[in-house]
């Protein structure tokens, strides 16, 4: 990946517009690596970490980017803690190393067999051939719940994505099952053998007690995990200062990203992210 690849950062956090977790078609977003690039390039991003669930494949897709576009290769594995389904960003990876390679193949069975659960689940419910319709709006087959509320829209199940995920497919309904995901010292496990660093993603869209979360803080640590996201698309201020708090409390290095997944959502805005606090300590300083 010689062309795109460049760990020769300058500036501080201050004077750098960063995006460490974003989305594209090769898993359930909607924008193809390249166009993802474009947009990174038009909102003026200097460091851009494209961090698709359980797969790699974006980087396969990108050419020559400008200099001052710094490409931190990344991935979002889905994990669990307890009865909860968490996610666990892995940023400046070895992207070609054997761990990180054995673990997205690990995923992809998972993620596979995981289709097939939700859609048996939801034929259940009367839909039919749910997972060949979930599978029509993937590139390569790779299957999320997303996809399979888009199917679900597409045939009048629902009325939009929302509807899909809060009576089929949210927490506690038919279609959310985790169980099938490594567990936390498995993931973290393949992100430090491909030299990478392991980030908890977005904290608080986990819908646990202060107490859960502290604890989830806690064994993440205790597994390797080196950072969590302070900073997860648009958030007030006092919800950065609390995360912020915790991140240091914890001893953890801090990240920021969008979460961005398609054009029109505001509260996911590529490129769109605010500061770290100055009493963080940022990721990206383990790679300067």
């Amino acid at each position: 990946y010689e062309g795109w690849y460049n760990n020769g950062l300058t500036g501080t956090s201050a004077f750098m517009n960063v995006d460490l977790h974003c989305h594209t078609n090769v898993s359930d977003g909607a924008l193809t690596p390249m166009a993802l690039i474009d947009l990174a390039i038009e909102r003026e991003i200097d460091m851009l970490s494209i961090t698709d669930h359980d797969t790699l494949a974006a980087y396969q897709a990108i050419e020559d980017t400008p200099a001052n576009l710094h490409i931190i290769p990344g991935i979002e594995f889905a994990s669990q803690w307890r009865k909860s389904g968490v996610h666990i960003v892995g940023l400046n990876l070895d992207i070609a190393s054997d761990a990180i390679l054995q673990g997205v193949t690990q995923q992809s069975k998972a993620r596979s067999e995981r289709g097939e659960k939700i859609a048996e689940k939801l034929q259940r419910l009367g839909f039919d051939n749910c997972l060949e319709g979930a599978k029509s709006y993937t590139v390569g087959g790779e299957v999320g719940r997303p996809h399979f509320a888009q199917h679900l829209v597409a045939i009048g199940a629902v009325t939009n994505i929302a509807q899909a995920f809060k009576k089929y497919l949210g927490a506690g309904k038919a279609g959310d099952i985790k169980e099938q995901w490594a567990d936390i010292p498995t993931v973290v496990g393949w992100i430090k053998e491909a030299g990478g660093v392991a980030v908890l993603a977005h904290p608080l869209k986990y819908k646990i007690t202060r107490t859960k979360l502290v604890a989830l803080l806690e064994d993440f640590t205790e597994a390797g995990g080196e950072g969590m996201e302070v900073i997860s698309g648009l958030q007030v201020p006092s919800v950065t200062k609390d995360l912020a708090t915790l991140c240091n409390k914890s001893g953890l290095l801090a990240s920021c990203g969008s979460d961005f997944h398609s054009s029109g959502q505001p509260w996911a805005a590529l490129g769109k992210v605010a500061q770290l606090p100055d009493s963080c300590k940022p990721v990206w300083q383990r790679w300067r």
